[in-house]
């Protein structure tokens, strides 16, 4: 049905006389709202924010489990029940507050009944509606548009919509990534000027989430998880992810990048630290130190170990991962054990070459005296000069006192 021409005629969409401004294909103008049934409405299985959701469902499932065609009630009733899991304290306080004064920012639908923008709105609509009639209509603009015939374009809307900035801080890290692994990477919907442009964010910043997306896919791949997102998502892998972008692009060689890569999996995968974020940043001081090889090496051996036991592609799960494979503390021991060492020792390193560094430091500071000034000091500058030399004097002959001693 055609919400447009049918719905009007139907009494299924009613006409206010509200509106709302969109941008859309870069010109900005208002559109009228309508009331729509709610019966007429279907989520949005595009949607980023419930990505990783999505993804669980139908890898339980089949890639064919969400099909509005069969039961659309179902389809509702299983992605407001995504949408609820995906932040509850943001959708406790949206339904409070339309419970209390209406439903106050229309959404944003496409002509079949598609919701763009406002699926929170939408399920507070529905759960309250089953208590109250007055929420039976979700006010809404009402796009003259198709998937089909106008996805990219509904698709730099819808992101352009939700990356709002009250937007921004309720959306999960992961649910990102996955837009943009799904938009930019996997179909190629999108490029990344014009995702960049969708978000308002500049292309450093998207390419940076590119490239971690990249790394998450290479982690689940790891596991034996291949684009099991709602597995990156429980196990919370973007902070320490995001910490290994900029150690990896230190790195010299690729089979360095990848012996480090092996190793933050490992760790992640069997959470070997407290905090995985810190744990990759403390990689920082043994790369490229005098104990990087040995450290690589160990982690290595252990890794193997791991990958061995790891379940085949389609068995690995949330429940195994922390009941199986995170049970074996042999190896969490190991892998934590490693770690120390290799910290105890460049922390003994850094310990012995501190006088050295200090002297350093303070032969580069004296090699940026400028000689010609020293002509136009004063008497008092001149003996304030003095009584520091004869300090450095002392202090020089005291170190190589100690030297050779």
């Amino acid at each position: 049905m055609n919400l447009l021409s049918e719905g009007i005629l139907s009494g299924i969409v009613v006409e206010t006389n509200l509106s709302r401004k969109l941008t859309i294909d870069g010109l900005t103008q208002s559109y009228p709202v309508y009331k729509v049934r709610l019966d007429a409405l279907f989520f949005n299985d595009k949607n980023g924010r419930i990505a990783t959701w999505i993804s669980e469902y139908k890898s339980e499932h089949g890639d064919d489990s969400l099909s509005r065609d069969d039961d659309l009630e179902k389809y509702n009733s299983t992605l407001e029940d995504f949408i609820a899991k995906s932040n509850p304290e943001a959708l406790k306080k949206t339904q409070a507050n339309i419970k209390l004064v209406d439903q106050r920012e229309p959404g944003v639908i496409l002509n079949d009944g598609r919701v763009i923008d406002g699926n929170r709105r939408l399920t507070c609509l529905r759960r309250l509606s089953k208590e109250n009639d007055r929420f039976k209509h979700f006010e809404t603009i009402i796009l003259d548009r198709s998937i089909e015939n106008s996805a990219k374009q509904i698709k730099m809307l819808e992101l352009s919509i939700q990356h709002g900035e009250e937007s921004k801080v309720d959306y999960s890290p992961i649910d990102r990534i996955v837009g943009i692994y799904s938009d930019v990477i996997d179909t190629q919907l999108l490029t990344v000027s014009e995702y960049a442009r969708s978000v308002n964010e500049t292309l450093q910043d998207v390419n940076r989430r590119v490239e971690i997306a990249h790394l998450i896919v290479e982690f689940l791949e790891f596991i034996n998880a291949p684009l099991q997102f709602h597995i990156a998502r429980e196990m919370q892998i973007y902070s320490p992810i995001e910490a290994l972008l900029p150690i990896l692009k230190k790195c010299r060689t690729n089979d360095e990048k990848e012996d480090i890569k092996i190793s933050v999996f490992t760790n992640v995968l069997m959470r070997s630290e407290g905090d995985m974020r810190l744990y990759v940043r403390s990689l920082k001081n043994i790369i490229g130190s005098a104990y990087q090889e040995a450290f690589i090496e160990e982690q290595r051996d252990i890794a193997e170990k791991v990958i061995d036991n790891l379940p085949p592609a389609g068995e690995v799960t949330d429940s195994v991962i922390r009941d199986v494979i995170r049970a074996d503390e042999e190896i969490v021991q190991r892998l934590s054990v490693s770690l120390e060492k290799a910290q105890l020792k460049v922390k003994k390193t850094e310990t012995r070459n501190r006088p050295i560094q200090l002297v350093e430091k303070a032969t580069e500071y004296l090699e940026g005296v400028d000689l010609n000034i020293l002509k136009k000091l004063n008497d008092s500058d001149v003996q304030r000069l003095e009584r520091q030399l004869n300090i450095l004097k002392d202090i020089t002959e005291e170190i190589r006192g100690a030297i050779n001693v």
